[in-house]
């Protein structure tokens, strides 16, 4: 028995604080100030750029706390869920206090409660209340529910209703509120935020995962068939798009043009226009010159490719395209880096910067090699999302418009219409109330006086 009546207590107690305003208001303060916190430390960030602006102690404080991806760290997840059952409990709650108005099928009315109303209209009638009764109504039970008559000793008394349920239109913006944390919940758990830069003609299935740039495999590939981007007089990027293809096992499933805004959608995976870049790629035409002759020789050359320098001035071969390339510790930018052979002696590697045409000049060989075209090729950046829990937030953004629109705008009204013999006349009294929107209640009124009024001419 003490266990029981030990269990109940705390169950009792747990029920409570769920269903207190005070852990509303104190959740709702802890999202708002974490919220502030993800504002001023930048999100999924690279860690040397967090190294750089905090410290390596710091850092390693953050990073355990969560707070470089801080919308998907446990505990915000868990704040997020506890105002979702917060929510709920205290909706469950006010609903049960609320049961003889919310969840009757017949209500209860009371003639006194009508009597002193302010919204109300009197007015007398030549009939008696028998003839007042059949022809008053169909003119009052003319949009109204539950109506009911009951007859009295002088007279009758109608009573009616409607909009009853827009009292749930505030439950309707609870649940609202219910399911946008849900779906960021579900979103959070579930989804992913990544990204990828393919080169044109390049196939890719993994991208990197924003926040800690952890790789993961996509259920398909993509490949980046064309890049093309225009640009405004000012030299500003007017437009880019990339023409992708979907593949799985090696079957193209789906071909689209995306450009910003106009995402690509395949399994619940979206693909955005993000960005867009060029790099050199690894062919270009290469010159020669002879310090002996003053001969310059072009070649097309292309990465592995060996090349016999005229004149016997040995071979030459390109081994890769080296982006931020350094030189005597300092950065010359990309760069191809090749292998010179001469006829005798060593060979030696040489490194041609794209900017710098006449670089090898500083060499002082028998030959000079420069740069003297390269073909760019565009990348195209692309942002990668999951989110499986958008379309709850979408149902919980529609519910959320829908209850507002009845919380603000509709009210649920009750109306009785008391007729009373007195001597010679009839009194008739029209009251009724609201739970909000008085003046649409006794623009109401007064059109069923009218009504009533007219039913029964003189």
């Amino acid at each position: 028995m003490t266990d029981s009546t030990s269990t109940g207590g705390i169950t009792d107690a747990v029920w409570n604080l769920f269903a207190s305003i005070q852990l509303t208001i104190t959740l709702l303060l802890s999202l708002a100030a974490t919220s502030v916190i993800g504002t001023l430390i930048p999100q999924n960030a690279e860690p040397a750029a967090y190294i750089a602006r905090y410290g390596e102690n710091l850092f390693r404080f953050f990073w355990v706390l969560g707070l470089f991806d801080m919308y998907h760290s446990w505990w915000f997840q868990l704040l997020m869920a506890l105002l979702a059952a917060n929510v709920i409990v205290c909706s469950a709650d006010r609903i049960a206090s609320q049961r003889r108005i919310l969840l009757v099928r017949r209500p209860q009315f009371r003639a006194e409660r009508f009597r002193n109303l302010p919204e109300r209209e009197e007015f007398d009638a030549d009939r008696t209340p028998a003839e007042l009764e059949a022809a008053y109504a169909p003119v009052f039970s003319k949009g109204l529910r539950a109506v009911r008559v009951e007859r009295t000793e002088a007279g009758f008394l109608m009573f009616g209703e409607n909009g009853r349920w827009t009292r749930f239109g505030v439950y309707a913006v609870h649940l609202s509120v219910v399911l946008l944390l849900i779906g960021g919940l579900i979103g959070s758990i579930y989804g992913f935020d990544g990204f990828v830069n393919i080169r044109e003609g390049d196939t890719v299935q993994q991208i990197s995962l924003r926040g800690g740039g952890e790789r993961m495999k996509l259920p398909f590939a993509i490949r980046l068939n064309r890049f093309s981007v225009s640009f405004y007089e000012t030299g500003a990027p007017k437009e880019y798009r990339s023409s992708l293809t979907l593949l799985e096992e090696g079957r193209e499933v789906v071909n689209k043009e995306i450009i910003v805004n106009d995402p690509l959608r395949h399994r619940g995976i979206s693909i955005f226009q993000s960005s867009y870049g060029s790099v050199p790629s690894d062919q270009a035409v290469l010159s020669f010159t002879s310090q002996a002759t003053g001969m310059i020789y072009t070649r097309e050359a292309a990465i592995g490719k060996e090349i016999e320098i005229p004149e016997n001035l040995g071979t030459f071969v390109l081994r890769e395209l080296r982006h931020n390339a350094a030189f005597r510790g300092r950065s010359v930018g990309d760069a191809f880096v090749g292998i010179l052979t001469p006829p005798e002696g060593p060979a030696e590697e040489i490194i041609l910067p794209v900017r710098f045409p006449t670089f090898d000049r500083m060499r002082r060989g028998a030959v000079v090699i420069a740069v003297e075209e390269f073909k760019e090729r565009f990348y195209s950046g692309l942002q990668v999302n999951r989110d499986p829990g958008v379309w709850v937030v979408y149902t919980g953004f529609i519910l959320m418009l829908a209850g507002c629109y009845v919380t603000f705008f509709m009210s649920h009204q009750q109306l009785c219409v008391e007729a009373v013999r007195r001597g010679a006349k009839t009194r008739v009294r029209v009251a009724g109330t609201a739970n909000k929107h008085k003046p649409a209640l006794a623009r109401r009124i007064q059109r069923l006086s009218q009504g009533l009024k007219e039913s029964t001419p003189s």
